[in-house]
């Protein structure tokens, strides 16, 4: 069952539900216009990936074969459970869609022993695969006395599809784009999805009307709702880190515009990693053709007009492993007191934003 949304062009919405999908949680927010944003309904949810997981997990350990249906979704823990699932010796079959969550060449899926199908075999346990969950939303807050919004706006970590290319070569092009189509904040809010960006149309089909957004990019605008980051922002220009779960990403920003980026796995990221690759986009240094040899990292990026700029100075961290960089003495941003809803901020201030701008 899906959730239909309205179309906020050309009106500043005064609800909306702004939904940040990480590998850890999803980061809920009920935005409502003349509401302090301390009196906002928020919540902190396990992301989908690791729902979708447990329920793979709980089929694994009854021995029940499974069949993955819905829309393509992101791995981490789903995938993990898929694995496991396997090398158990149990059956799984899953719908195109559904497969791609694990691989986008759906031969390198069949080859795992996935059965490509529309239909489950008689007696197995289905799946849905999706990284939003609209109608559990819904019903969930019907419980507490709150409508869901018919505004929504999602960001999710697209790595994107293009055949015949790496998903780290396709995220580093989306990466430059960023750069190379003016670097404007509210220009990265989405009406449909860019092209390739297989997860940003897998939320759309969950969520029909949903604006999509990228996580990194959602956690930048998000940050300005600290006034010491967007002072720095609006004047010199800060360097904006956010640490998430499964990726580091980091820009150059000064009065909305992105001058350089990189994105990093957190996994392999320390304190002084952290230092040399912010130290590397202060200075302009980081080579974006060798970036992903040297690192274990998506890609960097820059705009030439960064070099004719004084080196922007202050930093800001934020993201729910921000711990790993407290020793470099870098501010901690906490956009409207609260850290864990940078993401949702950013999403609702983006297409306010990008809405004005129409």
């Amino acid at each position: 069952m899906q959730v239909s949304v309205t179309s906020s062009i050309g009106q500043n919405p005064e609800r909306m539900i702004a939904i940040d999908v990480g590998a850890g949680t999803q980061d809920i927010l009920i935005y409502e216009a003349g509401t302090p944003y301390e009196n906002l309904t928020k919540l902190v949810l396990p992301s989908q990936t690791r729902i979708v997981g447990g329920r793979i997990r709980a089929a694994t350990e009854r021995q029940r074969s499974i069949h993955l249906a819905g829309t393509i979704m992101g791995g981490g823990a789903s995938s993990d459970a898929v694995k496991a699932h396997l090398a158990a010796g149990l059956r799984i079959s899953a719908t195109p869609s559904a497969a791609r969550t694990i691989h986008n060449d759906l031969a390198r899926v069949e080859a795992m022993g996935i059965e490509i199908r529309e239909i489950a075999w008689e007696g197995s346990q289905l799946v849905e695969c999706a990284d939003v969950d609209p109608v559990a939303l819904r019903d969930g807050l019907e419980r507490f006395g709150v409508d869901l919004p018919e505004v929504a706006a999602v960001a999710v970590q697209d790595h994107g599809y293009r055949p015949g290319a790496g998903n780290n070569e396709v995220r580093f092009d989306y990466l430059q784009s960023l750069i190379a189509d003016g670097g404007r904040l509210e220009s990265m809010m989405f009406e449909s999805p860019p092209d390739g960006m297989t997860r940003m149309a897998g939320v759309q089909e969950s969520w029909p009307g949903a604006w999509l957004m990228d996580t990194g990019t959602a956690a930048v605008m998000g940050s300005l709702g600290d006034p010491v980051v967007r002072a720095a922002a609006e004047s010199s220009g800060a360097i904006l880190v956010n640490v998430g779960n499964m990726h580091t990403f980091a820009t150059l920003l000064r009065q909305g515009r992105l001058y350089g980026l990189f994105e990093h796995h957190t996994g392999g990221i320390d304190a002084p990693t952290i230092g040399r690759l912010v130290d590397g986009l202060r200075n302009a240094t980081l080579d974006p053709d060798t970036f992903r040899e040297q690192f274990d990292g998506h890609g960097a990026a820059f705009d030439d007009a960064y070099r004719e700029l004084e080196p922007f100075r202050f930093v800001a961290v934020t993201g729910p492993h921000r711990s790993i960089a407290r020793g470099l003495g870098y501010h901690e941003a906490a956009p409207h007191g609260d850290m864990m809803l940078t993401g949702a901020f950013g999403l609702v201030d983006a297409l306010l934003a990008r809405i004005t701008r129409r």
